[in-house]
């Protein structure tokens, strides 16, 4: 869990700006939009082997782009 303390003389906008930094930098905010909604492990499986191939396919583009 992320959490911030309060400096000596500073605003509640910079220490709430410092503490959703925090929690990006945890991912707490995509590990909760991940956990909301029960993933069969099939749509894991297809997500994971969907995002494999995205990659694969921007490595490829970058390489022949590069001339390899």
């Amino acid at each position: 869990m992320s959490h911030v303390i309060r400096r000596d003389g500073e605003s509640f906008e910079a220490l709430f700006r410092r503490f959703k930094k925090s929690v990006q930098e945890d991912r707490l905010r995509s590990e909760m939009k991940k956990r909301r909604f029960f993933e069969k492990p099939s749509q894991t499986r297809k997500r994971k082997a969907a995002a494999k191939l995205r990659k694969s396919r921007r490595t490829t583009r970058k390489m022949q782009r590069q001339g390899f």
